[in-house]
């Protein structure tokens, strides 16, 4: 099992790099990450659960197991959580098809309603309005090609990251001591114990940043929870909670986790208002976790300053979309662990430092 050395070891190197240099290789960065994604991300995602799961492997294997079934164990149960993520997806959406001509015929109302407003207040027609809409939904229609295609595209893209990934964490787990053989064999032999540092701090701040999700999805639960509940909706905290376990998924989750507290108000109330307060709820939730709550808890556990998390979150969203918003992070977690042990990048360290005082180092 990889062991921490007491005593930090540092890379040995009076190189500076120039300003210009840093940008050359970050803009080079930049372009890899980005063209190369269809591979980076299911691998990063990959890495991800093999540093998660090697303890719970290497610990299996310490009581007899052997090597592929403890692996085969692992990922069957990161698989099983996963797949009770998605059954989570698939009973919020059921359940709001159960509503769905009730909400039909409340929207139909609804619209009805506004236009008589409009052709009171603004003094347009029904017939203008008919005429608007018709122009809009006949323009908008040469566009669904497009729309279409674009959904093709990330579905399937989506099933291929979902099949690819358990394949990479599987292997990666088997191979994971030729892995860090290699990674040593690529510097010299005075730096080996260094780079068997770095894997196991790596690890170390990976299990932190689960932790920091798990801090943030209760935070979130909370805030959802008393939202719902200030506005009136039943069940509060059942819709809170599981709108937080699904945000998980980037997007789509608080999306369909949203339609069954939205439908269930407005056929409580039968008011349209209530429906947009649930939204208005979801919606600041998700501001506030996505740049306050999930920089700060995060950022806390893997001793990264707040703005340096927002900027990475950032980052990762132009590169590689939802993906790069969670990946991202601890990639700058391994980053700071670098920039700690090379005198050359004394700068970056402390920049991407929370400020706090470095213990046991020399």
């Amino acid at each position: 099992m990889l062991q921490s050395s007491k005593t930090p070891v540092v890379f040995q190197s009076n190189k500076r790099f120039s300003v210009l240099e840093i940008l050359q290789f970050i803009v080079l960065a930049f372009l890899i990450l980005y063209f190369g994604k269809a591979l980076f991300i299911p691998l990063s995602f990959s890495l991800l659960i093999g540093f998660i799961l090697y303890p719970i492997c290497k610990w299996m294997e310490t009581k007899g197991l052997n090597k592929g079934i403890a692996i085969v164990i692992s990922i069957l149960g990161v698989t099983l959580l996963i797949g009770s993520v998605i059954y989570l997806l698939i009973v919020q959406f059921s359940e709001f098809l159960q509503e769905w001509e009730s909400l039909t015929s409340k929207l139909n109302e609804t619209i009805q309603q506004l236009s008589v407003f409009i052709a009171e207040r603004f003094d347009i027609s029904l017939e203008k309005q008919t005429e608007f809409i018709n122009n809009t939904l006949n323009n908008s229609g040469s566009q669904a090609f497009s729309i279409i295609r674009n959904t093709a595209y990330s579905l399937s893209e989506s099933v291929f990251f979902l099949i690819m990934i358990p394949v990479f964490s599987v292997l990666i787990l088997f191979h994971r001591q030729l892995l860090s053989n290699a990674l040593y064999e690529l510097f010299p032999p005075e730096r080996k114990n260094t780079i068997h540092e770095i894997l196991v701090e790596t690890i170390h701040e990976y299990y932190n940043f689960i932790k920091g999700m798990l801090v943030v999805y209760l935070i979130v639960g909370l805030l959802n929870s008393i939202g719902l509940w200030i506005i009136g909706v039943p069940n509060p905290f059942l819709f809170g909670f599981i709108a937080s376990i699904l945000t998980f998924i980037p997007y789509v989750g608080i999306m369909i986790s949203s339609l069954l507290p939205i439908a269930v108000s407005w056929i409580t109330y039968n008011s349209i208002w209530y429906p947009l307060a649930v939204i208005a709820v979801f919606s600041i939730v998700q501001a506030l976790e996505a740049y306050i709550i999930f920089p700060f808890a995060v950022g806390s556990r893997l001793k990264i300053n707040t703005l340096v998390i927002i900027i990475v979150v950032i980052v990762g969203g132009i590169i590689w979309g939802a993906a790069g918003m969670i990946l991202f992070i601890p990639f700058i977690s391994i980053i700071k662990l670098i920039a700690d042990r090379t005198p050359s990048l004394k700068t970056l360290s402390v920049l991407l430092g929370d400020g706090e005082p470095k213990k046991n180092t020399k």
